[in-house]
């Protein structure tokens, strides 16, 4: 569950994440609770969110006990510097401003997602309607050239980030202005003068491309996200679960929505500090409908567990690019002053032991190289027609 007030937090029995260590997903809907809970984690806030996604710096080291003991003692400023420089490249700070912001569904930002490309290259996956990124012109498929005049292709994702949500020391938010170089797919490069507002998270997207078919576009887990799935897939004789630019959420709706399409067994299992933790599904899900999974390398943490427990039970084709290959686990505790350090504790498998972290998932039918996200959708409506006919 989401955590908010000093009671679910503790040096060492606070919820545990696993974050990306650039930005966390939180519900709009906030439950107070001191029960340990999982969230997989998030370079951006929301659904249709500011955000970015790099290659990771390489596979991330579990933080020991004394580390995490050590760093719970260290100032807000010294906590800071340590998320930043430290040896953990997860490891996570948020002001209490950034956080309360976290804990009530908002974020500063744009409000596009953003898909790294088989070249290195950027692309725009999604704008948020009514955005200051959809008011400026920017569409899906466009390139992310720069941030700032700071090019991002092959940029460290948390550094992507940063920029576009104006984080750090003395950082800028709702209201401050960011500057895009985008271009269009044979057009020439636009610069574009930007200013970030706060947005609210939308989760889950519903179309209907052809009759019987639902495509279902979910850009992170937070409450109630599985009981959408489950109603925008009733009657369906053929889904699209598109988990592009999804970068994760709370493993409970990830656990639920496997649970949509799983009849119970094993969604997953995580260790944090030498313990075992299994992840299962609900039993009486829908096993028949033919299902495609969407995935890029904006899919990561939850969003992986998911794409790959479906792979591995052999109930979904995945379809796409790489996933980004994030499968650790972060446990934040609360400062004097109200802020949030996180680090990390472990890692997840999905049910055959794999972890993805570090290498991602390999999709069973991949797009080309140069593939748009047009591209993407047209493959995998003909992969679903062959699983039809099948």
């Amino acid at each position: 569950m989401p955590f908010r007030g000093r009671s679910a937090f503790g040096r060492r029995g606070g919820p545990v994440r696993l974050d990306s260590g650039a930005m966390a997903r939180t519900p709009s809907g906030v439950r107070q609770g001191a029960t340990l809970t999982l969230v997989f984690g998030a370079v951006l806030l929301a659904g249709a969110a500011t955000g970015a996604w790099g290659e990771p710096p390489g596979p991330p080291r579990p933080a020991s006990m004394d580390t995490a003991r050590r760093a719970v003692d260290l100032t807000p400023q010294q906590a800071e510097q340590f998320a930043a420089t430290g040896g953990d490249p997860w490891a996570a700070y948020y002001s209490p401003e950034a956080y309360r912001d976290f804990v009530q569904g908002r974020y500063p930002g744009v409000g596009l997602t953003v898909g790294r490309l088989p070249d290195g290259g950027t692309a725009v996956s999604q704008v948020q309607p009514s955005g200051p990124a959809e008011r400026a012109g920017i569409a899906a498929g466009d390139r992310l050239l720069s941030v700032d005049g700071v090019p991002t292709d092959r940029l460290p994702v948390t550094e992507v980030v940063a920029r576009l949500r104006g984080r750090g020391r003395g950082g800028r938010g709702a209201g401050s202005a960011v500057a895009l170089g985008v271009q269009r797919p044979g057009g020439p490069v636009r610069q574009l003068a930007l200013r970030r507002q706060l947005l609210a998270a939308q989760e889950v997207a519903v179309e209907r491309p052809r009759p019987g078919v639902v495509r279902v576009a979910v850009r992170g887990f937070t409450d109630g996200v599985a009981e959408q799935v489950r109603a925008a897939v009733q009657g369906a004789r053929g889904v699209v679960l598109d988990l592009r630019g999804n970068s994760g959420g709370l493993v409970e709706e990830a656990a639920r929505t496997a649970s949509v399409f799983l009849d119970g067994g094993q969604v997953g299992w995580y260790e944090s500090r030498g313990e075992r933790h299994e992840l299962t599904a609900a039993r009486g899900g829908d096993t028949a409908t033919p299902l495609v999974v969407l995935v890029d390398g904006g899919t990561m943490s939850a969003a992986e567990l998911l794409a790959g427990a479906l792979q591995d039970r052999c109930r979904a084709v995945l379809v796409g690019f790489r996933t980004f290959g994030k499968g650790t686990v972060q446990q934040p505790s609360r400062l004097a002053d109200g802020s949030v350090l996180e680090l990390t504790v472990g890692r997840y498998h999905t049910p055959a032991g794999r972890t993805p972290d570090g290498t991602g998932l390999t999709p069973d039918v991949p797009l080309p190289a140069g593939g748009t996200p047009q591209d993407a959708l047209a493959l995998a409506d003909t992969v679903l027609s062959g699983l039809g006919r099948g």
